[in-house]
């Protein structure tokens, strides 16, 4: 048994409570009807083409258009704007551009002080921008709370703390029953509270609130049309979907974890599936026995870890622990739906919450993380500099799919600017091997991290040689 997690399969009352959920995203499933964008039909031209319309992919066109109102700025989307990764997370908000701390100092230490400088700059940005557009997302501040399960967990928490204050941080370390009185589950043993630079929103409400300021800013966006193809033409490329061609000066590429248009993307990308659980409103009994007044952030230390929060109706948003990849790398919506790990969440959600066990889930959901192996968004061009793209966020991307798009534009530009000038931005992350064994190396690190926590964190020949590698394998 790994942490206070039961070692006996989910049962019939786990299962039941999510029996009946809604097999959709809540956050998307919540906003109000509308039209879509006209597919495309037919040629059209445009001085930039942006593929994908989830957050890097509306930032840009945002941020071109800002740049140069005149500029001709066309998105695809291959389903509906908002969409996709940027529509299914969990709305958490972090200013770091690394992934964390720990994870950033294991790929670019000597970048470290410019690069967490440039995130919370990042972050402030973004803030100003959501007040700026009117942007109403539910965007709050209530800081986060990463919570020791086990006890060999809490040195984690003190080492922690020690590097978030290094680079500017104040964090709070809590004991077990500080951590208790804050959010009550009998797990914790311990918990560090950092409220710098971190946030919660309603994802869907953002990508609505982007979706709706580019169209005000004459961004044109096809949805339901999905590239298919991308060459050099001219001086510029051609972007095709099944109903049509773009022809552009300049191309985008926000395609997360979708197939790429590039093989390049292609090496380095792969497609892990997350999946979450969402109850219905607490009621105010029971809301008064689990506390969570400040309403902050919640996520565990283990390698297989979960994240939860409260939404603006006081439900919990219950995910993580499971990180599921198939052979090949498929993403299709009917992957979007896991039993076993819907159940083992709902098990996992009664253990950290005994008085909410009685709690039905109302939505559940999962979709595919553009996964690299140094966890942190990665950038290149092609076609002798025509086009450009930022994928791999690693589901840390809220915050940093902005500055993933300001990068990516500057890229297309040919400008050299402090972040274009970084190894983070020139260096690409480690290439993924093809399958058969790419599937292989996958599924044997997962069984390994599993292993790490059920002999109480300690990590073994394969993920101590990751280590070495700098592949980051970790929470």
């Amino acid at each position: 048994m790994a942490g206070p997690w039961p070692d006996t399969a989910p049962s019939a009352a786990d299962r039941a409570r999510y029996a009946d959920a809604t097999p959709a995203p809540f956050w998307t499933d919540a906003l109000p009807a509308r039209e879509p964008e006209p597919p495309l039909r037919g040629a059209e031209e445009a001085d930039l083409c942006i593929v994908g319309a989830g957050f890097t992919g509306l930032w840009a066109a945002l941020q071109a258009k800002a740049e140069d109102p005149g500029r001709d700025v066309l998105v695809l989307e291959a389903d509906r704007a908002g969409a996709a990764a940027s529509g299914r997370n969990g709305g958490f908000v972090d200013s770091s551009l690394t992934h964390g701390i720990a994870n950033g100092l294991a790929h670019f230490e000597s970048e470290m002080e410019v690069l967490e400088r440039l995130g919370r700059e990042n972050f402030a940005g973004l803030r100003a921008d959501l007040q700026r557009l009117g942007i109403e997302c539910g965007f709050e501040q209530p800081g986060t709370l990463n919570v020791a399960l086990e006890p060999h967990e809490l040195p984690w928490l003190e080492e922690e703390a020690e590097l978030l204050r290094r680079f500017g941080h104040e964090p709070q370390l809590l004991g077990a029953e500080a951590a208790r009185a804050l959010v009550a589950s009998p797990t914790y043993l311990g918990a560090l509270l950092d409220r710098t630079d971190q946030a919660l929103v309603d994802p869907g409400r953002l990508g609505a609130g982007l979706l709706g300021a580019a169209l005000a800013a004459g961004v044109r966006v096809r949805e339901g049309s999905a590239a298919t193809g991308l060459r050099a033409r001219g001086a510029g490329v051609e972007v095709s979907t099944a109903g049509g061609t773009v022809n552009a000066g300049r191309a985008l590429l926000a395609t997360s974890a979708f197939p790429p248009l590039l093989r390049s993307i292609r090496r380095h990308v792969a497609p892990v599936y997350d999946y979450v659980l969402l109850t219905e409103p607490l009621p105010e009994d029971l809301r008064a026995q689990v506390g969570w007044r400040g309403r902050q952030g919640v996520s565990d230390l283990g390698n297989q870890f979960h994240y939860y929060r409260l939404t603006a109706e006081d439900r919990v948003l219950y995910g993580g622990y499971d990180a599921v990849y198939r052979y090949g790398g498929p993403v299709r919506p009917d992957l979007d739906q896991h039993d076993a790990t819907f159940a083992r969440l709902s098990q996992h959600f009664a253990t950290t919450f005994p008085q909410l066990a009685g709690l039905r889930f109302t939505h559940r959901w999962g979709g595919a993380i553009d996964t690299c192996a140094r966890f942190s968004v990665f950038f290149g061009t092609a076609c002798r500099g025509r086009v450009a793209y930022a994928v791999g966020y690693t589901g840390l991307g809220v915050a940093a799919s902005r500055f993933g798009a300001r990068v990516a534009l500057d890229l297309l530009a040919g400008r050299e600017t402090e972040a274009t000038r970084l190894r983070y931005v020139r260096s690409k992350p480690f290439p993924l091997p093809p399958e058969p064994l790419r599937s292989a190396v996958i599924q044997l690190t997962r069984n390994r991290l599993a292993a790490a926590d059920r002999k109480h964190g300690r990590r073994g020949l394969w993920l101590r040689t990751l280590d070495r590698l700098g592949l980051g394998f970790d929470s």
